[in-house]
């Protein structure tokens, strides 16, 4: 019932459009009726509408202008005949007019707005509207600030109008079923999601390292007060910058995805392979896709493998090294705008650029463990349904072979299996070994087992 009532009105929205679309293409062409004014065809009345829609249009007060670029950003989606009416070809020229802007693709015969379709419904009868759109599709709107509505960047040659206008899928799929979709690792969206089932109990840290983390965990908790409150945002730039670095498997991953979990923030991993691309600014317009969907969505950005990105700048004696410079002072501004919390990871902080790491509020070391450390993470890997018998000599093994919080939960993988197929829960020191074995075999390291 509550669906049907919202794609009720939704229809609703997109029955004004098409008058408005009607009453548009009549006065552009002097057709009856054409001295009439599409603003004085009445908006749909939403005061006693209970729909997702609705509420939003309600909750940020949303204008007859707002209201006309998300309808003609849903009409491809549910009800793309009304925009047919834009494929009318200009007779002198053999052609679609120019004014009504639109695309098509290989895949999609229907005709797709773009922000030229929407400046000529607003300007056609007011021709001084042109800056109230510059006004709503700027960066200051709410449309742009909650990512309702997406303009698609054009190359630098090209109008920037002519740029397709959607709906986002998350807000159309909002306005449907009163959910929003999460953020999905795509081409439009490269990163993904992460989270844990452990909790901070279940680590291992320094107390050094915990004392860094805490100060992350207090900016998220704080950092607003502290901003607007306490007057800071005149004297500190926006947002939190943390490097975490050390080698693989000691827990970086794990802990930004703690630090979110403490503090009730989604944490999205960075797909690098999705990002870095060898053509001229396509990094650049790939990573802005990141930062701009998650600008004002409270999230953590967590850069695996970061130096892929943030590595040394060289000198500009070629024009790929110019681009590379010109890539790293991009990405630089960015994290320096954004306002949120970034949380770079690298196995060698040497490898991240200077200009980097000058501006990270934190540089926090995670080393390999020490062996009191690692009989820790022995003793809580094996603290549930998988236990070791009680033969094994654990102390023995901490000391004898350094792995890292990561590789000790590998070893706990392979061993959980190798007990389970044996109808078993205990764990021999044979499984144990051969686990430790294979880890040391993946980085090409020689171990010498002994029973």
């Amino acid at each position: 019932m509550e669906n049907n009532n919202a794609l009720k009105v939704l229809r609703e929205e997109l029955d004004w459009l098409e008058a408005v679309i009607t009453q548009c293409m009549a006065t552009y062409f002097l057709q009856e009726g054409h001295e009439k004014d599409w603003m004085e065809i009445p908006l749909p009345d939403l005061s006693l509408s209970d729909s997702p829609y609705a509420d939003m249009v309600e909750k940020w007060n949303l204008d007859i202008y707002a209201r006309l670029a998300i309808a003609l950003s849903m009409a491809p989606h549910l009800r793309p005949e009304i925009l047919d009416i834009f494929f009318t070809k200009n007779q002198m020229h053999d052609r679609g007019f120019t004014e009504f802007g639109g695309l098509t693709t290989k895949d999609y015969n229907g005709f797709l707005p773009t922000g030229e379709t929407l400046c000529f419904l607003l300007t056609v009868k007011h021709p001084e509207m042109r800056y109230q759109l510059m006004e709503l599709l700027g960066k200051e709107n709410i449309l742009y600030k909650e990512d309702i509505l997406i303009l698609t960047e054009t190359e630098s040659h090209l109008p920037w109008l002519s740029g397709q206008l959607s709906l986002s899928r998350s807000w159309f799929n909002y306005f449907l079923t009163g959910k929003k979709l999460m953020a999905e690792n795509s081409a439009s969206f490269p990163a993904q999601k992460i989270s844990t089932a452990m909790e901070w109990e279940d680590v291992v840290l320094d107390h050094l390292v915990l004392t860094q983390i805490n100060e992350i965990t207090a900016w998220l908790t704080h950092g607003p007060t502290l901003m607007e409150d306490w007057g800071l945002a005149k004297k500190l730039k926006p947002g939190y910058r943390a490097l975490f670095y050390g080698p693989p498997g000691t827990g970086k991953t794990l802990i930004a995805t703690l630090i979110g979990k403490t503090t009730g923030r989604e944490v999205y991993k960075i797909d690098l392979s999705m990002i870095v691309s060898k053509y001229i600014g396509e990094t650049e317009k790939n990573l802005s896709k990141i930062f701009d969907v998650a600008q004002h969505q409270n999230w953590i950005l967590f850069f695996d493998e970061a130096d892929a990105l943030f590595g040394k700048r060289t000198q500009a004696d070629s024009a790929n090294d110019r681009h590379a410079n010109q890539q790293t002072a991009y990405l630089l501004q960015r994290i320096e705008d954004f306002p949120g919390v970034v949380i770079l990871a690298t196995n060698l902080k040497a490898n991240i650029d200077e200009a980097f790491s000058r501006r990270f509020q934190s540089a926090i070391h995670f080393t390999m463990p020490s062996v009191q450390e690692r009989y820790q993470l022995w003793q809580k890997a094996f603290s549930g349904v998988c236990k070791l018998d009680k033969s094994i000599n654990l102390e023995a093994i901490a000391e004898e072979y350094q792995l890292a919080g990561g590789a000790i939960i590998n070893v706990l993988r392979y061993c959980a299996l190798s007990a389970i197929t044996r109808n078993d829960t205990l764990v021999n020191q044979q499984e144990l070994l051969t686990g430790i074995k294979r880890e040391f075999k993946k980085e090409n390291k020689t171990v010498f087992i002994t029973n």
